[in-house]
């Protein structure tokens, strides 16, 4: 009796995680996965859409182009002028127009704009970098997110009462309230208030880290930069090598840091790249790299079988942080104030200045990449698009 109930028990486990993995949208036994230099294409119909609702999400995205300039050295120095010290020492590129692929079930349903340009992401590059810290926590060369940066990186860059504090977690949710200067930028210059007295906030008081959410690029640098002491090799090359090789990435992105981010390791001299575009550099990406990348994540970190990015990376990055539930691993979250109306609130997304965006739906088993749409509109976008797939 004892070993019927155990053969039972067996039984109705295996068939429970077979249900599970069958209806699983991220399950990857049987699903499609382009090759190097190609993407199959599939109908709206054949994928469950209403092909006439979703041409007018497309169109949507074409008729909302992002108003700065696109000469982004233009577009970049006129946003962030109201900062104190505020200058381009990262390349720049002038942008095209609005560009973008839909993907559901692994194909590709829609497409708009030249999807082969290379442009500047900006902050899409904090989710690019993200996957370097996963990378460093599935090799081990990170113990726990909740490791003490300082027990890793034990130059200067840690020191005092309050940075001895940070860890790996309160960079990566940008809510370190990291205090200091990197690459000749102080933290307290990036997105100052817009009105205030600067010398006030440069002496403001600190934050307990992890208890306010502050977005800053010169952290993100400073955990870029850690990340690197880590792994002691430049960080686009472990992406390269890790990613963006085995998902057949084209050869046309490029990662890059400042001209004055240049640090010693091992003997060599190498860059430690930036985290966005706010003072140049950073990813600059062609679309469909940038939709390999996200179908990645929308796999949960597998590809064609192969397990890239550990699934507990993949989930760790969608939990909302302690300072801002609409916040992961520098992946944004579709929850609390910054919640998309008619949208699940499992959707995450990359977010870039201009309206670059990377978004991952898996309950709809569907990818968005958008390039250059005006950035209010893309809550409204992925609505019409949700709409468009027949129930």
């Amino acid at each position: 009796m004892i070993k019927d109930n155990v053969f039972a028990c067996k039984i109705t486990c295996l068939l429970a995680l077979l249900v599970a993995c069958t209806f699983s949208p991220a399950f990857t036994q049987g699903a499609y996965f382009p090759s190097a230099g190609s993407w199959d294409k599939r109908s709206a119909t054949s994928l469950g859409f209403n092909e006439q609702k979703l041409k007018e999400a497309v169109a949507f995205a074409e008729a909302n182009e992002y108003k700065g300039s696109r000469d982004l050295r233009i577009a970049t120095l006129e946003s962030f002028s109201h900062e104190p010290y505020h200058q381009l020492v990262g390349p720049t590129k002038k942008r095209g127009g609005p560009a973008g692929v839909i993907i559901r079930k692994g194909y590709v349903v829609a497409q708009w704009g030249d999807v082969d340009r290379v442009d500047m992401t900006f902050s899409v590059t904090k989710s690019f970098l993200a996957s370097i810290a996963g990378i460093a926590y599935d090799r081990r060369r990170i113990t726990s997110f909740d490791d003490r940066v300082n027990r890793y990186v034990w130059d200067h860059t840690f020191e005092g009462a309050h940075n001895e504090k940070i860890s790996w977690r309160h960079l990566l949710t940008q809510s370190s309230d990291w205090s200091g200067d990197l690459f000749g930028m102080p933290d307290w210059a990036d997105r100052p208030p817009r009105d205030g007295d600067v010398s006030v906030w440069k002496n403001r008081k600190l934050n307990e880290p992890g208890t306010m959410f502050e977005y800053n690029d010169v952290r993100v640098n400073v955990l870029s930069y850690s990340l690197l002491q880590v792994l002691r090799e430049p960080l686009p090359k472990i992406l390269r090598e890790a990613l963006m090789d085995p998902i057949g990435s084209s050869v046309t992105w490029r990662w890059y840091g400042y001209e004055n981010s240049w640090v010693t390791i091992d003997g060599l001299q190498v860059q430690s790249v930036s985290g966005g575009g706010h003072s140049g550099g950073g990813m600059f990406i062609n679309t469909t790299d940038m939709a390999r990348f996200g179908y990645l994540f929308l796999r949960n970190g597998n590809w064609s079988g192969k397990q890239l990015l550990s699934t507990d990376f993949i989930q760790a990055v969608q939990q909302p942080s302690a300072a801002n539930p609409a916040y992961g691993f520098l992946w944004w979250l579709n929850k609390g104030n910054s919640k998309w109306p008619g949208v699940s609130e499992s959707v995450f997304y990359a977010s870039g200045f201009g309206g670059n965006f990377i978004v991952i739906d898996q309950q709809n088993d569907l990818l968005i990449v958008t390039r250059w749409l005006d950035p209010p509109k893309i809550g409204e976008m992925v609505k019409l698009v949700t709409e468009s797939i027949m129930k």
